[in-house]
């Protein structure tokens, strides 16, 4: 072999060498360690024409406590999102962490007073997840409400901004809450648009036709996705079929958020952490928009 050849090969063999360490590296520490905002403009048939261009911040799976989710990242992630100015705030459950590795206990009454920082015109409204019901369900929703957050459970309201009126519902976690959603719309008027929000999406089969928008989170995307391969872990009896994004199905729409936290192990890869920012546009396209912000 040459010496020209001998370097080109060393050089392929260090390269190789090092591709593990640096996809390891992004996995573990970059893409956990950051977060942005991310803005869908989403057209929905039955959306209020009175309620056009009307923004919903989404935080999910918040997961306060794990690896490079602490107290300060919290206070950054509420700035950015009252940088976006939503119109609405919705937090979608799991506030805490239940043994994450590297994760450290962050007290949700801790977590709260970032929180209570929120604000938006039409309000900020909370569900619970199953990290919260796992830790205690009753501690986390007293320490939201302690700061002005109320905790939607089975429970709806009436949101009225500007001419832009609507319902919106709080639906208990598909795993450990109540999950009455008969309940949570009994009060809703019949003509009424309705924003559905949970923390599982697995719930999105058994909402009525008549709710215009369901929103979730708590699969984080899957955490990891592989070109080619897909997503490997789904917290879903559905698989990828709930996982992120945008989905309608026979005319029912539904959004997954892939949160801000992390769950079980600290990675992510090609699932960043983000603040969701839904701009809900009324009309009969229904194909989703995003852009990057």
């Amino acid at each position: 072999m040459t010496e020209s050849k001998s370097k080109a090969f060393s050089k392929i063999l260090v390269g190789l060498l090092c591709l593990p360490l640096g996809l390891a590296t992004w996995a573990f520490y970059v893409e956990p360690a950051s977060f942005s905002n991310h803005r869908s403009e989403l057209t929905i048939p039955d959306w209020p024409a009175e309620c056009d261009g009307f923004r919903v911040a989404v935080l999910a799976d918040l997961h306060v406590g794990s690896p490079f989710n602490g107290l300060d990242k919290l206070r950054d992630i509420v700035e950015l999102t009252l940088e976006r100015e939503p119109d609405l705030i919705l937090l979608a459950g799991d506030y805490v962490i239940h043994g994450v590795l590297g994760g450290q206990f962050v007290a949700p009454e801790d977590a709260a007073l970032e929180l209570a920082a929120l604000a938006a015109p039409a309000g900020v409204f909370a569900v619970l997840g199953n990290h919260d019901w796992w830790f205690d369900a009753q501690r986390v929703s007293s320490a939201l409400e302690a700061v002005n957050i109320p905790v939607l459970e089975d429970r709806s309201l009436s949101i009225r901004h500007g001419r832009c009126e609507f319902s919106l519902a709080g639906v208990g976690d598909y795993w450990e809450g109540e999950h009455d959603i008969s309940a949570a719309l009994e009060t809703v008027p019949d003509d009424a648009s309705v924003l559905l929000f949970t923390h599982n999406p697995d719930l999105f089969p058994e909402v009525p036709e008549g709710v215009t928008l369901t929103i979730a989170g708590h699969t984080h995307g899957g955490q990891v996705y592989l070109p080619g391969i897909g997503r490997p872990v789904v917290p879903s009896q559905f698989g990828e079929r709930f996982a992120i994004g945008h989905i309608v199905e026979a005319d029912r729409h539904l959004f997954v958020s892939p949160g801000l936290g992390t769950s079980i192990l600290p990675v992510r890869f090609l699932v960043p952490p983000e603040i969701t920012i839904l701009d809900l546009r009324a009309g009969l396209d229904t194909v989703p928009k995003s852009v990057g912000g």
